[in-house]
């Protein structure tokens, strides 16, 4: 990594903003609004977490343009000086599937890590809803019919359900950590990298391994976070001294509110010669035309030859499935059709498991003309973001995230 001069040294402890009186001031703490500190006006709607009601007919493509303007792609956006063409951003045409291997009958295919080398399974097992499981006994049969159908990707996070996810994976894992990919998270939060080296240790501990296949930095949310993390003795440092440790194999970093906040990280890692391997997010039919992830981040991986990870397939609470908007099926396959690794799904039982892995046996991408088409007719209930909450509210942000940037809890702040 290149030598840093004249970097900013924020307190890795302090916190920058107290917002809590505002928010009790303002009477917005009980009604669960969010007000994201730091968001640019022409980012769009940052607070409106109202269920709006599906929109009977597709948009015209002059609709869908204007669409696209309010949610993200305005002159004065920060990505509008990064090269971005509106025609590519509706239309995805360049973002063709990865190829697949098949290793064998009734098992999940794989699809190649980015230029690591490696293979991972094209569904693989969340780790915070794991961690929700009814019981351990559930957890572990997840774990284990996973792995004999194939599944070979396992996510987890140092923060997830307080050590329990990892706890549960790990022993779930005994005797068979040869046959995963196992991944987890640092939470910093922009916490310098003594804490993440710590988090590892943890994370290590309680997963029973001696090292992680890939560690990710968790929740990349907020606009200062980059440059936390990329500060002289950040995150981003504890990441490659671990590599070069030989406690993990491959870095990257996740993250789920606006893609400008992931493609700032890729400007840093640029300008400090860090190789990231891989690049988390939420990806799925909404994802598409709103603040989207796969219109913006996805093409830039590829120029990089990073492993893009999906996520939040269902929209994070699958509300787009009780509302009808789309099927399991359709959902998972637009989100397996992108050139992603693999897509994480939450998995809390059996029947879900079973549900999912269906889908990845029999999995075949959507043509490009299929993908435009769903893209369409999601693009009008898709428009005000409340079927990606992750993105418009507070609702699916850490408790360590929110402490250390001055927001309320979410007793405080639901939403």
């Amino acid at each position: 990594m290149n030598e840093r001069k004249n970097d900013p040294e924020p307190s890795a402890n302090a916190r920058p903003v107290e917002r809590r009186g505002f928010f009790k001031k303002a009477g917005l703490a009980a009604a669960g609004c969010m007000l994201q500190g730091s968001l640019p006006a022409q980012q769009g709607p940052a607070g409106n977490s109202s269920k709006a009601k599906p929109v009977p007919h597709p948009p015209s493509g002059t609709a869908l343009a204007n669409m696209a303007q309010v949610n993200g792609f305005t002159a004065g956006d920060p990505l509008a000086t990064r090269g971005f063409s509106k025609s590519k951003q509706l239309t995805s045409n360049a973002l063709n599937p990865l190829p697949m291997v098949n290793t064998g009958a009734d098992q999940i295919p794989q699809k190649p890590l980015g230029k690591t080398g490696a293979n991972v399974s094209i569904i693989g097992i969340g780790g915070s809803t794991l961690g929700q499981a009814v019981s351990y006994a559930v957890a572990e049969r997840i774990v284990h019919e996973a792995i004999d159908a194939g599944v070979t990707f396992m996510d987890n996070a140092w923060e997830y359900n307080q050590g329990k996810s990892e706890d549960w994976m790990g022993k779930a894992l005994q005797g068979r950590r040869d046959k995963v990919f196992l991944m987890s998270k640092v939470c910093t939060h922009g916490r310098k990298s003594d804490v993440a080296m710590t988090m590892l240790e943890d994370s290590l501990r309680r997963l029973k391994t001696d090292h992680l296949d890939l560690w990710q930095i968790h929740e990349v949310i907020y606009y200062n976070d980059p440059d936390l993390h990329f500060q002289k003795g950040g995150a981003v440092e504890a990441l490659l001294k671990a590599k070069d440790q030989g406690k993990v194999r491959f870095i990257g970093f996740t993250g789920h509110k606006n893609p400008a906040i992931h493609l700032r990280m890729l400007e840093l890692a640029d300008q400090q010669d860090v190789k990231f391997d891989t690049v988390q997010m939420p990806l799925n039919c909404f994802d598409a035309t709103y603040r989207s992830f796969e219109q913006q981040v996805l093409p830039e991986l590829a120029k990089r030859g990073m492993a893009g990870l999906g996520m939040k397939s269902l929209g994070g609470n699958g509300e787009a499935i009780i509302q009808g908007a789309v099927t399991v099926q359709e959902a998972l396959r637009y989100a397996m059709s992108l050139p992603v690794a693999t897509t994480i799904s939450g998995i809390d039982s059996l029947e879900i498991l079973r549900q999912n892995l269906a889908v990845a046996r029999n999995f075949k991408p959507y043509s490009s003309e299929e993908m435009q088409a769903l893209r369409m007719r999601c693009a009008g209930i898709a428009s005000d973001g409340h079927l990606e909450l992750y993105k418009t509210t507070k609702k699916y942000d850490a408790e360590v995230g929110r402490q250390q940037h001055g927001y309320p809890d979410k007793k405080e702040m639901p939403m």
